[in-house]
C-alpha cells in the first residue's frame, strides 16, 4: 500500500490518465509525465510498453497490487473456462476492497484496503479483514455497525463522483449491499479504458 497520498497519484502522471477519475487528480493540471524529463517528446512506443502500460493501468487501479498476487490472478483466469481477459476482470472485481469500493463505502480503493484491514466490513455477517478475499454471487457485504456513522463512509455514500455498477445491489440507508453476479468488461465503470487482452499478451509472451 503507498504510504503517502502524493505516490497514489503519481501513477497518473506517469500513465498520463487520471486512473480514478478524481478531480484533485495532478493528471488534471500536468499531462506530463512527473520528473525532470517529463516533457520531452515521447517516442513511439513498442508492442511490449504498450502491454506493460496496460498491465500497470489495471495493477494501478485496483490499489497498486502486488506483482505476485496480480500473477496468481492471471493463472487463475487463465485455468478458468471461457474468455481469459473477461476472467481476470471477473477476479479483480470480485476482490473485497474493490467491492466495497464500487458499493461506494470508501472514498478510493486504498481507503477501502485500509477500511478493511481495521475490521470494519462483515461478510454474510462474519468479519473479514483480508482486502484481497474475493467475494461470490450472493454474498452479503455490510458496514458493521459501529462504524456506519463514520464520517469517511457516509462521505463516501454520499459522494456525487461515480455510481453503483448493476452487478452490485447497495441500500446506503442500512450500509449494506450484494454482489449480484459476474460483471463483464463493459459492465465495469472505469474512468479509463483498461485493455485486459494486452495484459494477457503480456504474461502469455
Amino acid at each position: 500500500m503507498s504510504k503517502r497520498l502524493e505516490s497514489k497519484y503519481k501513477i497518473n502522471r506517469r500513465l498520463g490518465v487520471n486512473l480514478w477519475g478524481r478531480a484533485k487528480s495532478p493528471v488534471n493540471k500536468r499531462e506530463y509525465g512527473p520528473g525532470q524529463h517529463g516533457q520531452r517528446r515521447k517516442q513511439k512506443p513498442s508492442d511490449f510498453s504498450v502491454q506493460l502500460m496496460a498491465k500497470q493501468k489495471l495493477k494501478g487501479y485496483y490499489g497498486n497490487i502486488g506483482e505476485k498476487q496480480f500473477r496468481k490472478y492471471y493463472d487463475e483466469a487463465v485455468r478458468r473456462k471461457g474468455d481469459t481477459s473477461e476472467n481476470l476482470i471477473d477476479l479483480l472485481e470480485r476482490r473485497l476492497d474493490a467491492v466495497v469500493y464500487r458499493m461506494k463505502f470508501a472514498i478510493t480503493p486504498f481507503a477501502a484496503r485500509q477500511f478493511i484491514s481495521h475490521g470494519h466490513i462483515t461478510v454474510n455477517g462474519r468479519k473479514v479483514n483480508i482486502p484481497s478475499f474475493l467475494v461470490r454471487d450472493g454474498d452479503v457485504i455490510e458496514v458493521r455497525e459501529k462504524s456506519k456513522q463514520l464520517a469517511i463512509v457516509l462521505d463516501a455514500a454520499q459522494s456525487g463522483e461515480r455510481d453503483v455498477p448493476e452487478y452490485l445491489e447497495v441500500d446506503h440507508r442500512q450500509m449494506k449491499g450484494s454482489f449480484l453476479r459476474s460483471p463483464k468488461l463493459s459492465d465495469v465503470p472505469y474512468p479509463v479504458q483498461m485493455e485486459p487482452n494486452l495484459v494477457i499478451e503480456f504474461y502469455s509472451r
